[in-house]
């Protein structure tokens, strides 16, 4: 089985898909980490992040055993991801990696902006998070201040706002539900409450099966 889950709310979904993995034992890819693995090397690099070039030469070498780093979480490498993430070539780069891990059993749980659109869009599951940009800016400041992090949710708002309408209306995979796709508001709910409103929707279509 394979379940995706896309939408604007990015703060919380990872640790949604990867508990919803966990729940189902799955495997669990945060697609998001792959574009932040992409701008921390070209930002480690000292490269233009604009240079789709560079962009596909840092997507073809990934190390997936660095996923794990904690500079990937930064607001600097996450405006650099949005940036990257724009280039088709680095996307095509990146689709064959993650139908590969989507593939491989017993099942796994994908997690980004384009999964169940272009990534998986024969996914078994598909699920579209949304909060209110509002109550995502302050999860991501707590967030980034627990990380040590000087955040200004201010800040956090321009930059979460900015990035939806890049990626609503980049002309690769831009960000929409799919039409099979069902919509889970998280605006209100905590993580446990937001996990079992996922496991809730995941039942529903295994038993409509």
């Amino acid at each position: 089985m394979i379940i995706a889950i896309d939408g604007p709310a990015a703060s919380g979904k990872g640790t949604l898909g990867k508990r919803l993995a966990h729940h189902y034992h799955f495997r669990h890819l945060d697609t998001g980490v792959i574009y932040r693995a992409v701008a921390k090397a070209l930002l480690d690099a000292g490269a233009d992040p604009a240079d789709e070039a560079l962009a596909v030469a840092a997507a073809l070498e990934l190390d997936p055993e660095k996923f794990g780093h904690p500079a990937l979480k930064t607001q600097t490498v996450g405006e650099v991801a949005s940036v990257v993430s724009a280039f088709p070539r680095v996307r095509e780069a990146l689709l064959t990696f993650q139908r590969q891990f989507a593939a491989e059993p017993p099942g796994a749980v994908l997690d980004g902006r384009d999964i169940g659109t272009v990534i998986c869009p024969d996914a078994d599951v598909k699920i579209f998070v949304v909060a209110d940009p509002v109550v995502r800016a302050r999860r991501r400041t707590l967030e980034a201040r627990s990380r040590g992090e000087d955040a200004d949710e201010a800040v956090v708002l321009a930059d979460i706002l900015k990035r939806d309408e890049r990626d609503r209306n980049r002309s690769i995979a831009p960000l929409k539900a799919a039409a099979d796709a069902h919509v889970l508001d998280n605006s209100n709910l905590d993580i446990e409450a937001g996990l079992k409103a996922a496991i809730a929707i995941v039942e529903a279509v295994k038993a409509a099966r």
